[in-house]
């Protein structure tokens, strides 16, 4: 079996070798917390908050499995004044197996009044993309295997992407293609012909929430994000979320046919939140792993109002 296989089973987290000649590459990174971060899959978001916001994650996917999904993500957006526009910078870095992947993406946003009550955003993304693969961190079934001989070190792509997001104090509706690019990635020769192994493919995303105030101290938010990719089933999460008191937060999500997860997360002070998630998978992945686990810390900052206002719950 060549070395290209190998690099397909890695790349979709199979614990077997595909059978077939060409696979998707690494694809976006997944968030169970997304709702902290929007402008991750969204460059609508940045800006729609009134306030500097610094937010950082740490996301280790299937703990126990060799060679599993580990992510790190690091974003600084903010609104540009009064101008209508919105600012977001992104670094993320995406380990799995023997890839490495470092993203640097800049967000920019422009916001109009809908109504009293409602605002609308467009948003464009410019994404930096640096790919490196180890080779000699997978177990190499043929030694002659030319391509093996050279790692790929920090091979770059860019690309572009889009967003709309409308929203209110109590609801939010997005739709976003963060890269509308397709890129191959990497290409293997394989029985003398040149084969795609790993691609790049379009993502779509499309999200919604709404914020009920069932008491002066309880807030309830249902919420969904559906992902579309070509030649991958629709993925859709479904969440409800309760905000008790401004402070804890405490919630349920479900990843249609993946995962259950739980969430909490605790406002510390008027600029810091911390938040958690763990994710139980119910394939047949959670014979081989303990779940994944989530991180996330926000700070704000420099609100152009002079001061921070009270948690707005996404």
């Amino acid at each position: 079996m060549n070395l290209h296989k190998t690099i397909q089973a890695v790349g979709i987290g199979l614990m077997t070798l595909g059978c077939v000649s060409t696979a998707n590459a690494q694809q976006d990174p997944q968030y169970t917390q997304y709702m902290y971060n929007t402008g991750a899959i969204n460059p609508a978001y940045v800006g729609s908050k009134s306030n500097l916001s610094i937010f950082g994650l740490y996301r280790t996917q299937w703990v126990g499995m060799e060679g599993a999904p580990k992510t790190a993500h690091v974003s600084v957006s903010t609104p540009l004044g009064e101008s209508g526009l919105g600012l977001g910078v992104n670094f993320v870095n995406d380990r799995l197996g023997a890839m490495d992947e470092n993203n640097i993406s800049v967000d920019l946003s422009y916001t109009i009044d809908l109504s009293y009550d409602y605002k609308l955003a467009f948003g464009l993304k410019g994404t930096a993309n640096l790919l490196s693969v180890d080779y000699q961190k997978l177990r190499i079934f043929d030694p002659s295997d030319g391509v093996s001989q050279e790692n790929i070190n920090n091979k770059f792509n860019p690309n572009i992407g889009a967003g709309v997001y409308v929203y209110s104090d109590k609801a939010y509706f997005g739709l976003s293609v963060p890269k509308f690019l397709q890129v191959d990635r990497y290409n293997d020769n394989y029985d003398n012909q040149e084969v795609v192994t790993m691609r790049e493919k379009m993502h779509f995303y499309l999200m919604g929430g709404y914020v009920f105030d069932l008491s002066d101290n309880l807030k309830f938010k249902p919420a969904f994000l559906a992902k579309a990719i070509q030649g991958s089933p629709l993925q859709v999460d479904v969440s409800a979320n309760f905000l008790i008191a401004e402070k804890f937060t405490l919630g349920a999500a479900y990843r249609w046919d993946a995962a259950l997860s739980a969430l909490a997360g605790f406002q510390v002070n008027d600029n810091l939140f911390v938040g958690y998630s763990y994710d139980a998978e119910t394939t047949a992945l959670r014979h081989y792993n303990s779940g994944s686990h989530e991180i996330v810390l926000r700070f704000d900052i420099f609100s152009r109002t002079g001061r921070i206002n009270a948690p707005r719950f996404f």
